[in-house]
């Protein structure tokens, strides 16, 4: 096809070298062959400025498409988040890769590391990140962390963090599994984007070439994968309106599951600003960074007071990301809780393999038992707050369901768990939604732990959002109130939404059932 062998321009990282061999590689399948060329880009020697004043501005693209104009290379192979968000006159982008996991790893010292708090870091702990982005995220997760400046290739900051300038550092993990590192001598907590959402295009290569080499652009379409394409339209989109290429703390990440496009959006004003959230559902693409970034909009105007069947501290996250839009918080539980069992029976826990709680009650009633186990067992719940109680107790969750459907979680929980025994301490009158997935050969045990009491004579909510979070409080409220015509309501999962639904209530849902998730609700609520 091609008289000569095809230049290949790439930085010199390892990472940059993988990522250009992988092209070469794919090529050679298809009888193409290719060399590399190494080209030193001014975000190579600028190692002073953040990765924020750095990324989506060129600094690591600029000299390698400045080649590609040349003619001196046919192709560049970049990181799709370094790219700004427009292509110079007569380049393109004619592939985008696969997508690696858009997680982001947060590698931590072994001695640093405290279970019982969120994400593992010691209460105070120093962590190396450049990016604002994280920064943001991170405090707003754990206001208590000291976020230092990192920078370097990914062996370079691993090495800083194993040299103990930091206590902890946080890197994509689509590097580190792409360069099969093995980060053993240290504790990793493996952060989804749905939860720390990724820069626009993370995990994503780009092939730029010209535009008028279209015999090239037709041989690399072995490479193009457009269902990555169209998703990345949209975060590159939400980029460039939000002025793309300046140091905006901004993540991004659309996907599509089950049909329906998901997009995560986290934009703060600053590093150490806290981040507005917003989840959004479409069954298209198009319109959709716009009508995203509407929605952020500085001159909007948001209701004056949300009300939430919950008692929340001063520093819960919910509370903390409302009252930063001006919008007043009235939290209060309209139930309480009581234990059932005083006493755990150890005979119970003899042959158990998982114990699964679906809230944060369950654990916390069942830790109070001080159990004892007679052998290993796995933990499972559901939602980052289930999870959040549990590490709290010293252990880690094996299986953390994600989002709301339980019908999905008990079928993901179902690929670890059919065949064992079930535990499920929880409520006296159980949902039972995850047991249903579950298969006839495994052994489910139902161990009531506490029971929920409606609170008498509860006073009526005039806030404009009311937020429940439970079945139970939904009992309460309606004994003795109704809602006002113009208050909209939002539930904290499925099994809550069933009983408005018997009401005849409409509601709005979180992508996740926990205090992150609400506070995304209540922002998409105009």
């Amino acid at each position: 096809m091609f008289d000569r062998k095809i230049i290949i321009g790439t930085r010199g990282s390892d990472l940059a070298l993988w990522q250009a061999n992988f092209v070469k590689d794919k090529l050679a399948e298809n009888n193409i062959e290719a060399v590399l060329k190494i080209i030193k880009t001014q975000g190579d020697r600028i190692l002073n400025l953040s990765f924020d004043k750095l990324e989506g501005k060129g600094f690591f693209t600029k000299e390698l498409e400045e080649e590609l104009l040349a003619g001196t290379i046919d192709l560049a192979v970049h990181s799709h988040k370094d790219l700004p968000t427009e292509n110079p006159p007569g380049l393109t982008i004619a592939a985008v890769s696969e997508r690696e996991d858009p997680a982001e790893l947060l590698l931590i010292l072994k001695d640093c590391v405290d279970v019982h708090q969120k994400l593992s870091v010691k209460f105070g702990g120093a962590v190396g990140t450049s990016s604002n982005r994280r920064k943001a995220q991170l405090l707003a997760l754990r206001p208590d962390l000291e976020i230092q400046e990192l920078r370097g290739n990914v062996p370079t900051r691993i090495g800083k963090l194993r040299n103990e300038s930091y206590d902890a550092i946080m890197i994509a993990k689509a590097g580190v599994v792409r360069l099969g590192l093995d980060l053993s001598e240290f504790h990793v907590e493996d952060i989804a984007a749905t939860e720390l959402i990724p820069a626009p295009a993370q995990g994503v290569l780009a092939i730029q070439t010209r535009e008028d080499y279209t015999e090239l652009i037709e041989a690399l379409q072995i490479l193009n994968h457009p269902d990555v394409a169209k998703e990345l339209a949209v975060e590159r989109r939400l980029l460039q309106l939000f002025g793309g290429g300046c140091h905006l703390p901004l993540g991004c990440y659309c996907r599509k599951h089950d049909g329906v496009y998901q997009v995560f959006t986290s934009k703060a004003d600053e590093g150490d600003g806290f981040p507005d959230r917003l989840y959004l559902e479409a069954n298209t693409t198009e319109g959709l960074a716009e009508k995203i970034v509407s929605y952020f909009d500085k001159d909007r105007k948001f209701v004056k007071s949300v009300f939430i069947s919950r008692d929340l501290s001063e520093q819960s996250y919910f509370r903390r990301a409302i009252e930063k839009l001006g919008i007043e918080v009235e939290a209060r539980s309209l139930i309480r809780t009581v234990p059932v069992i005083t006493k755990l029976d150890a005979f119970i826990l003899k042959n158990v393999d998982w114990i699964f709680f679906t809230s944060k009650n369950a654990v916390e009633y069942f830790f109070e038992l001080k159990p004892a186990f007679p052998k290993k067992v796995k933990f499972g719940v559901m939602g980052s707050g289930s999870e959040d109680t549990l590490r709290r107790t010293g252990h880690f969750a094996d299986y953390t369901g994600e989002g709301i459907d339980t019908a999905d979680v008990a079928g993901d929980f179902a690929k670890l768990a059919n065949g064992t025994t079930v535990l499920f301490p929880g409520a006296e009158s159980p949902m039972r939604s995850i047991h249903q997935g579950l298969s006839a050969n495994t052994r489910i045990i139902d161990l009531p732990v506490y029971e929920t009491v409606a609170l008498e004579n509860v006073e009526k909510t005039y806030a404009d959002i009311v937020v429940f979070t439970s079945p139970s409080n939904i009992d309460a409220y309606f004994e003795d109130n109704l809602l006002e015509p113009n208050q909209k309501v939002v539930a904290i999962g499925k099994s809550t939404g069933k009983k408005l639904d018997e009401m005849g209530i409409k509601y709005k849902l979180p992508f996740s059932p926990d205090e992150v998730g609400l506070a995304e609700a209540v922002f998409g609520i105009f």
